[in-house]
């Protein structure tokens, strides 16, 4: 079975100073909030709950819900502070995350982790390494997965809980949480290795989030944080009010910033296993591997189901002293962002995504919806401009002749015994319905390409420019990546329409 990478992230950079030495004991001893700290905590969190929970339409409305929502999980956040774990430095920890791996049968004796300033953490090959050859090997039983949280102390809550047992993703965070606070976990070495914060939208303010503006990712950056602070103040108040949660050791130091970590660290890391007995897939954390940073490529991870291990194979040749590469799928930057909190200028994959639907006010609805379903395509749904020479796909190329079509082209080609051989050529680029309604087509992506471009508050050559500057936060300078490889997919977009168009004048002397 091959494992999906998609999910697995660049890890911050973040994590410097000096830790204490662990506490000893099942759990790790902390401070404790007041009696009156915690009550303001608990109506914070009423609040937030009533506010994340209100249905809201994506666009300016999640813009304008941002400062208040925003603004209680700060109160939040100052009222937990005492709760806040000392910070850590990673590197630290290697030896003994690198022993405890030995001792439960991995061989690391072709890597080591290194610290590349452009990537944070990483695998080095400490020998030559010939594509595809195995140079990891990671068993189950060192996996961190729903499974295992299901028989932790997590499994009770687990078994009543809707919301756990429908998002395998918010299991999995909550079991590594409470492993966090346990001093006596089977994964502490992991867990000590983590980084203490990541470089998603979760972690960026609100001035780093104006810098977004104009990408989808701005939306995108908004509902998550939405979502994820909605999660939060759910589970507070599970864990305050459920039986079974009486005995978690994250019961009384249940913090937004653990929350946030947690979700983080699963959301970058995550990857599909199958089950134990191969019925299904599963999520989980499989460490080593996970510091593996992202190449263009093709998915090079398996799972050995004889050996019941995760096995990962050289993407190329590697030389002695070279970083390894993986490849963790084809996502957009916008989604290496949100997710992963990285972007990737060379990203193979990238695309824009372009939402577009036929209004049900428009008198052919009906006509032209049943000929999208004929050719796999909804009325209304999100499309993708992608990076490259040829940023129209054959899906909304389809999708953009029904629109822009007549009802009697719909009826006279679309209909009777010509109807599958021209359904089927809807979403070919050489096979255009008509001249008129390529026209159409042409003029409306070179259109709404432009009227994207200008949404964006800065052009790409100013962008560029303040790439170069010095002193840039990190939110700052992954949004100004970010916002060039969008522009640079909308302006190729503007440029092959327009050269479509004029092609499609000159052949048909219009």
């Amino acid at each position: 079975m091959v494992l999906d990478c998609r999910r697995m992230g660049r890890k911050s950079r973040k994590g410097g100073g000096k830790t204490s030495p662990p506490t000893t004991g099942a759990t790790c001893e902390s401070p404790t909030l007041s009696k009156a700290a915690r009550k303001e905590i608990g109506e914070l969190v009423s609040q937030l709950l009533q506010v994340c929970s209100k249905p809201v339409a994506t666009g300016v409305k999640e813009w304008e819900d941002y400062p208040e929502i925003h603004g209680l999980i700060e109160k939040i956040r100052k009222l937990q502070s005492p709760l806040a774990p000392a910070e850590k430095n990673r590197e630290e920890f290697f030896p003994a995350f690198l022993g405890w791996l030995k001792e439960n049968g991995v061989q690391t004796n072709s890597v080591e982790i290194v610290n590349y300033p452009s990537f944070g953490f990483g695998l080095q090959a400490r020998q030559d390494l010939k594509e595809p050859e195995l140079f990891l090997s990671i068993p189950r039983k060192l996996m961190m997965t729903v499974d295992s949280a299901k028989k932790s102390g997590l499994g009770a809550v687990y078994a009543e809980d809707k919301i756990m047992q429908a998002m395998p993703n918010i299991t999995l965070a909550l079991h590594l949480l409470c492993e966090k606070k346990k001093a006596d976990s089977f994964w502490k070495p992991y867990i000590d290795i983590l980084p203490s914060s990541y470089t998603t939208p979760l972690y960026f303010g609100e001035d780093d989030l104006q810098h977004l503006k104009g990408s989808p990712a701005h939306g995108d950056s908004l509902s998550q944080y939405r979502n994820i602070a909605r999660q939060y103040a759910y589970f507070y108040r599970l864990l305050q009010k459920s039986p079974a949660a009486s005995s978690l050791a994250i019961k009384d130091s249940f913090t937004f910033d653990d929350y946030r970590w947690a979700v983080s660290s699963v959301m970058t890391r995550q990857n599909q296993i199958p089950t134990p007995d191969g019925s299904r897939v599963t999520f989980g954390l499989i460490p080593l591997w996970d510091m593996c940073n992202h190449t263009n490529g093709y998915f090079t991870a398996d799972f050995n189901v004889e050996k019941d291990c995760s096995e990962c194979f050289c993407l190329r040749d590697f030389n002695k002293d070279e970083q390894i590469y993986i490849f963790y799928g084809a996502r957009s930057n916008a989604e290496f962002l949100v997710h992963n909190g990285f972007v990737y200028p060379e990203n193979e994959n990238d695309r824009l995504c372009l939402k577009l639907g036929i209004s049900k006010g428009d008198p052919l609805f009906v006509l032209k919806s049943e000929v999208l379903s004929k050719v796999g395509l909804e009325s209304s749904r999100a499309f993708f401009l992608h990076c490259g020479d040829n940023p129209i796909d054959g899906d909304l190329l389809a999708f953009l002749r029904v629109f822009n079509m007549e009802e009697e082209l719909l009826k006279e080609r679309f209909s009777g015994e010509m109807a599958a051989e021209n359904l089927q050529k809807l979403k070919e680029l050489e096979h255009p319905v008509s001249p008129e309604n390529d026209q159409k087509v042409w003029n409306f992506i070179e259109m709404r390409a432009s009227l994207i471009l200008k949404s964006y508050p800065t052009t790409r050559e100013d962008d560029e420019e303040e790439l170069q500057k010095e002193g840039l936060s990190e939110p700052h300078r992954l949004a100004l990546q970010l916002r060039v490889c969008e522009k640079t997919i909308l302006q190729n977009t503007v440029k092959y329409a327009a050269k479509a168009k004029q092609e499609e004048t000159v052949e048909n002397g219009t």
